[in-house]
C-alpha cells in the first residue's frame, strides 16, 4: 500500500512515519498547501497513492480568534479537497480532529462518545468540526479520529510547535513557581502510542468517526504535577482556573473521549497517560 502522509515532519506525523506499514511518501508543507486546490492535485497526483492520512491543521487556539479565515481554510476547507479527491479516486482518507469539538455541557462528567451531539466553544473547535464534517459528505470511505493533548519526540528536535510536557520542562528550569489550569478535563496522548492505533485501524475497513487517546482522564494541572515529581524538579506548581488564566479562546471543561469503539475494532486499548508519560520521558532527547 502506497500512504501519502500530510504533515509528516510533524509530532503525529513522524511516529506514524516509523510505524506505518507499506511504502509511505512524506509530505510536507513545502510539498502541498492544504488549502490550495491546485496543490493538492499536483502533489497528489503525482504520488498516486492508495490512502491519505492528513495530520496537517492550524492549532493556534487563540490564535484562531482573531484569525477564523485561516482556521477555517486550513481546518475545514482543505479537509474537503482531500475528501474530494479521495473520494473522486476511490482512495480512503484518514484524517485527524479534537477533543474540543465538545465543551458546551459544562456539568458533564462521563466520557464522551462519537454518538453524542458536539457543542464547540471557539473559532479552533468549530473549524476542527467543520472539517469533520466536510469530510464526512464528501469521502465515503474515511476514518475520522478525534485525539487529544498530542505530545511526541519530533517536538524535542524542533520539528512542528512544540508541546505541553516540553513547555513545562522549559519553564521549570527557569522558574521556581508555576500557575496551570486545573478545571480542564482532558487526556494527554501520546503520539506514538495513536500512530500504532492508526497502522491497525486502516488495515481494517471499518469506516467511520473514532476516539483515540490515552487511557485514563487528568486536567493540565495534574499533568504538570506529574512532569515535575516524575523528573525529581522542585517546582511549586500552583493550580489556578481557566478564567483565572485568561487564555482568549474558551476551552471545554471536560473533553474526556471514550474510545471503546477504536478498542473494539483494534483489539487493545491505547496505554494509561501515566504509562506513557513515563516512555516519553524515559526515551526522549535532550534538546
Amino acid at each position: 500500500m502506497r500512504i501519502a502522509l500530510i504533515g509528516a515532519a510533524g509530532q503525529l506525523g513522524s511516529d506514524l512515519l516509523q510505524v506505518l506499514s507499506g511504502e509511505v511518501v512524506p509530505v510536507t508543507h513545502r510539498d502541498l498547501e492544504l488549502a490550495s486546490p491546485d496543490s493538492i492535485q499536483t502533489c497528489l497526483t503525482r504520488i498516486e497513492p492508495d490512502l491519505v492520512i492528513n495530520t496537517a491543521a492550524y492549532n493556534l487556539v487563540d490564535a484562531a480568534e482573531d484569525d477564523p479565515q485561516t482556521a477555517f481554510s486550513v481546518n475545514a476547507l482543505g479537509p474537503r479537497l482531500l475528501a474530494r479527491f479521495c473520494e473522486a479516486r476511490a482512495i480512503p482518507l484518514v484524517h485527524f480532529s479534537t477533543d474540543y469539538v465538545f465543551g458546551l455541557n459544562a456539568d458533564r462528567t462521563s466520557p464522551w462518545r462519537e454518538t453524542d451531539c458536539p457543542g464547540p466553544l471557539g473559532v479552533y473547535a468549530a473549524s476542527k468540526l467543520a472539517g469533520e464534517q466536510f469530510v464526512q459528505a464528501e469521502c465515503r470511505r474515511h476514518f475520522i479520529l478525534r485525539t487529544c493533548g498530542l505530545y511526541g519526540i519530533a517536538a524535542t528536535r524542533g520539528a512542528g510547535k512544540g508541546n505541553f510536557i516540553e513547555t513545562m520542562l522549559r519553564l521549570g528550569s527557569q522558574r521556581k513557581q508555576l500557575r496551570v489550569v486545573n478545571d480542564q478535563h482532558c487526556t494527554p496522548t501520546a503520539t506514538l502510542d495513536l500512530a500504532r492505533a492508526v497502522n491497525d485501524l486502516v488495515q481494517t475497513e471499518q469506516w467511520g468517526l473514532y476516539h483515540a487517546t490515552s487511557s485514563g482522564a487528568t486536567t493540565w494541572f495534574g499533568l504538570a504535577t506529574e512532569i515535575f515529581r516524575r523528573r525529581n524538579m522542585a517546582v511549586d506548581v500552583q493550580p489556578v482556573s481557566s478564567s483565572d488564566f485568561g487564555a482568549k479562546a474558551r476551552r471545554p471543561p471536560y473533553s474526556v473521549l471514550n474510545c471503546d469503539r477504536l478498542a473494539t475494532v483494534i483489539g487493545w486499548s491505547l496505554p494509561p497517560w501515566p504509562d506513557a508519560l513515563d516512555r516519553y520521558l524515559a526515551t526522549r532527547p535532550e534538546p
